[in-house]
């Protein structure tokens, strides 16, 4: 069955970065486009970018282009999200998922 799980969320200093990992199993990573979504305090939902199969990435949320990476490789089923120029409003949960499967999420603070 699908596996996904997060890792390197925690406490970080605003304007500090964070790199966020997705161990994948379960399916063919090499061939599915994941997504990485976020829910912040008050349960607002972002769907914050994607990384297609080939590493084409296309980011959705307005506040996080240009501070956002998403990268992916593909022989050790790992997905990263890296963000930069941390802000308070960028605390939330952070999910990896494919199309129909999210992770449990790690949860990022930023103070």
């Amino acid at each position: 069955h699908v596996q996904l799980v997060e890792s390197g969320g925690g406490s970080v200093q605003a304007g500090g970065s964070l790199t966020l990992s997705c161990t994948a199993s379960g399916f063919t990573f090499s061939t599915t486009t994941m997504y990485w979504h976020r829910r912040r305090p008050g349960g607002g939902h972002e769907l914050l970018g994607n990384i297609d199969h080939n590493g084409v990435v296309a980011v959705y949320t307005p506040s996080v282009e240009g501070r956002i990476t998403i990268a992916r490789d593909n022989a050790k089923n790992i997905l990263y999200l890296q963000l930069n120029s941390l802000k308070t409003e960028d605390t939330g949960m952070y999910y990896c998922a494919t199309y129909r499967e999210w992770g449990q999420g790690t949860q990022v603070t930023v103070s």
